[in-house]
């Protein structure tokens, strides 16, 4: 005999419940947040602890910059000089890995710092539109601000580059040990009190702003789905939401023992979904597949018990 189904809010209780403890088997702490964007049904762990941003700040800077192209204060084919990054190793893909002086369009900067995390195309933006006037744009936009303290080319800056020459993955243990329950660490980076820092729901916010009908002009909220549709960095969550029925538009964010993804699936029946995932790893270790499955996994779970439980468009028609 099939069990009776649980009450709706036991349903998705229990599955939070679950999905904690799978990330804790793998070394994860998480601040997780989905919610249908139609409904405002929603599941989460943690959604409101803070984070160190990492590349995820990326996306305010691209908003805040294509708000200034849509005012006229940018021309978005204006050549930009950017300067080589400075890593010799592995690291980060596009200008930061370039050797020599670059001219590049402001908007192909954008496509460079959203699409393919590009830090130094990110700190270009940030030298036309500093961060005090990135928090000042997002506020007359009226989205969830996100104070950008610092630009992104420190985050390449990280004791995992400088102690990498002395022991192989001596970063990754030490930065998997130095920070604290409240989010303090030795590692800049890492520290909440001096780093740019986000929430789940923060970024749940400002991504169901750019996917709603609110005060952000519908060019540039067209502009950074585009944007985000094309990220490059498909291996952490876009393997659950990526199907022939479904889109998966994000913005990855990585730092050391930092793992985040943030976005929105779009499904083939009209529902819209945004998934935000920030984490962090207790396991010493750069290279690590099975947390990036558990993440994927748990996102999809949340996810699919949110479809599942939170009202139909026809009755959320009927409601209203």
């Amino acid at each position: 005999m099939t069990p009776p189904a649980l009450p709706v809010g036991a349903a998705v209780a229990q599955e939070v419940r679950e999905v904690r403890t799978m990330l804790g088997d793998a070394g994860l702490s998480a601040g997780i947040l989905v919610r249908d964007l139609a409904s405002g049904h929603e599941a989460g762990i943690d959604p409101d602890l803070e984070m160190p941003a990492a590349s995820l700040v990326k996306v305010p800077v691209a908003l805040a910059t294509l708000e200034r192209i849509r005012r006229g204060e940018l021309d978005p084919a204006s050549p930009v000089v950017v300067d080589p990054g400075r890593l010799a190793g592995s690291g980060p893909p596009g200008i930061t890995r370039f050797r020599h002086p670059a001219s590049v369009a402001l908007e192909d900067l954008l496509y460079l710092a959203v699409s393919l995390s590009d830090s130094s195309a990110c700190d270009a933006l940030l030298a036309l539109t500093p961060p005090a006037q990135v928090g000042r744009l997002l506020r007359e936009l009226g989205v969830p601000e996100v104070e950008v303290r610092h630009g992104l080319g420190e985050l390449g800056n990280t004791p995992a580059e400088a102690l990498e020459h002395l022991h192989p993955g001596l970063g990754h243990v030490f930065a998997a040990t130095a920070t604290t329950a409240h989010g303090g660490s030795a590692i800049r980076s890492l520290d909440v009190s001096v780093t740019t820092t986000v929430s789940a729901r923060v970024l749940a916010d400002l991504l169901g702003a750019v996917w709603g009908s609110g005060r952000i002009g519908p060019e540039v909220s067209a502009r950074l789905r585009e944007l985000l549709a094309a990220n490059v960095h498909r291996q952490r969550l876009a393997p659950e939401f990526e199907r022939d029925s479904s889109t998966w538009s994000s913005k990855t964010g990585t730092v050391l023992n930092l793992r985040h993804e943030a976005g929105v699936v779009e499904h083939a029946d009209g529902g819209r979904v945004v998934v935000v995932v920030l984490s962090r790893s207790s396991v010493p270790a750069g290279v690590q597949p099975a947390a990036e499955i558990a993440l994927g996994r748990a996102a999809r779970r949340l996810h699919d018990v949110v479809r599942r439980t939170a009202p139909s468009p026809r009755a959320l028609f009927r409601a209203g």
